[in-house]
């Protein structure tokens, strides 16, 4: 049967990567075929609502959404003939995340999409699976499928959190430092502890220690939350015993979100570090009818050019279905300035921070004294220190709630010419982090992996205190200007504070009791 390319699945390998050989043709992989709606003109029309922040925070039902926007019996039906055809197994099959799961071989694999699969090596990235070229589908089903996820093994993502360097402070000057309920109250949280609510935390390595998270929350003297963890696509949660790694990730996520909504549940979801597993952890705690999601905190990330244009598409494709079903998502801008880390002189920004339905969260550097707030600039501490995530996507048209606002670059302000980074922000810088601890170490941690369990706790008070999910944030929040601690000073590399919204910060820093507000919460 003839074959066809999947749109965008070409891959191309990061600068300094060489083939070391081929795969072990005999070796078991796992593969995600992610398919299209039922009904994908009725689900454009609902986004152009939610786009225009017209819909309400939940646009869709859950039995609406599963009658017209999951997959069809008969697409995933034409995936199971295709995997009985090439001898792969049907590991999962669901309508509603849209996605069909095979397991077989590399040469299956190969021979089943018409791609050469190889082993790499990378000098940041180390050893991986890899391919070259598009993937290719036969041609009917091709309509079917958006994309094909998981032949490769690149790591995709990195955790964004910086342990405080050791340094020499000014002459006057000294570290601070917080803990989450400082924060929340520095930043006028309304009152609510997140009771009813779950709050997804996605993990893409690493784990947690129940010993940890009872010592702190017990040192803090607030009520441990209920953590859960939900293993995905074979990865589970596995603290590794070095903080410097990404258990210091996953417990700073998890200390942050469970001390200032400590009546939420945190559902905790891990996944593999590839393009397959990111996505498919979203869209299976988007999906997870036991825990209940309704706000969604991701502190990992990578700079769009490192992502293929199916993977995004893809990620984007969850994400959407996010916003229609009102689930909020945070995410993190990432702690490499306006370069995001890539080196090539060139501006950056990190995706899925980038993704317009995602709430992007910048990082700031923060002074206060008992009686409040008394600084708060846009976190650069240095090339070796870092900066907060920010500037201008390469691949997001500007939203409509984006429309007339610039960037600011030496002085000049220069009209958006698309999607626009971060959308928010809040402290991330080391020099003024946050007071965690991990693998039994109390240790001071910043980055703004920080910042989206922060604004994913404070989701978690207020649809708490509404009884109801916010929903899509995204286009409220930019009309609630006031609602906001406007950063006006400091850069990130290429772009500078201004009023109002900037690519370092976005709108500004939380005021939480009007964000609630904002979003329709009742004074408590």
């Amino acid at each position: 049967m003839a074959k066809q390319p999947v749109g965008g699945s070409d891959k191309i390998h990061p600068e300094g990567a060489k083939c070391i050989g081929a795969c072990d043709p005999g070796e078991q992989i796992e593969v995600i075929v992610m398919l299209r709606r039922k009904d994908e003109a009725g689900f454009k029309q609902m986004m152009a609502r939610i786009d225009s922040g017209e819909a309400p925070g939940q646009a869709v039902s859950r039995e609406e959404f599963d009658k017209r926007f999951t997959a069809s019996e008969e697409d995933v039906d034409k995936v199971k003939a295709f995997a009985k055809q090439y001898g792969l197994t049907v590991v999962r099959a669901e309508t509603e995340t849209r996605s069909v799961v095979l397991k077989g071989t590399i040469e299956q694999f190969q021979k089943a999409f018409d791609v050469k699969l190889e082993r790499f090596q990378h000098h940041n990235i180390g050893e991986y699976r890899g391919r070259t070229g598009p993937v290719n589908v036969p041609e009917e089903m091709h309509d079917a499928v958006t994309a094909v996820l998981g032949l490769d093994s690149k790591p995709q993502a990195r955790p964004h959190f910086r342990f405080r360097p050791p340094f020499k402070p000014a002459r006057g000057a000294a570290p601070a430092s917080f803990t989450p309920v400082d924060l929340a109250r520095l930043y006028d949280f309304p009152e609510s502890d997140g009771a009813g609510q779950c709050i997804a935390i996605i993990e893409l390595g690493g784990g947690y220690r129940d010993s940890d998270l009872s010592a702190y929350f017990s040192k803090l003297g607030v009520n441990a939350p209920t953590v859960v963890s939900v293993g995905v696509d074979n990865a589970k949660n596995a603290p590794t015993g070095n903080p410097n790694g990404p258990d210091g990730e996953v417990t700073l996520d998890i200390e942050i979100a469970g001390a200032i909504a400590p009546g939420a549940r945190i559902a905790v979801y891990f996944a593999p570090n590839s393009d397959a597993g990111f996505v498919d952890a979203v869209n299976r705690a988007l999906h997870d009818s036991t825990n209940k999601p309704s706000v969604i905190s991701i502190s990992w990330g990578g700079p769009e050019a490192n992502w293929s244009s199916q993977s995004i598409g893809a990620f984007n494709d969850v994400l959407q279905s996010a916003a229609a079903l009102g689930v909020t998502v945070c995410a993190a801008s990432g702690d490499s300035g306006s370069s995001d880390g890539v080196g090539d002189g060139a501006d950056h920004v990190d995706f899925p921070a980038s993704s317009p339905y995602v709430l992007g969260c910048g990082g700031t550097s923060l002074s206060a004294s008992g009686a409040g707030i008394a600084q708060e600039v846009v976190w650069n501490d240095g090339e070796q220190g870092g900066a907060g995530g920010g500037g201008v996507s390469a691949v997001f048209a500007v939203p409509a709630w984006q429309k007339g606002l610039s960037v600011t670059r030496n002085g000049t302000h220069t009209a958006l010419a698309k999607r626009g980074v971060p959308d928010v922000s809040g402290d991330a810088s080391p020099q003024t982090g946050y007071e965690v601890l991990i693998d039994g170490e109390d240790t001071v941690v910043g980055g703004t992996s920080a910042v989206a369990p922060l604004w994913a706790a404070l989701f978690a008070r207020i649809n708490a205190l509404n009884q109801s999910p916010a929903g899509f944030v995204n286009a409220k929040l930019y009309k609630a200007k006031t609602a906001f601690r406007d950063i006006t000073q400091g850069n990130n590399g290429s772009f500078s504070a201004s009023a109002g919204w900037d690519a370092c910060t976005g709108m500004g820093s939380p005021d939480g009791a009007k964000i609630a507000t904002a979003l329709g919460a009742a004074k408590s």
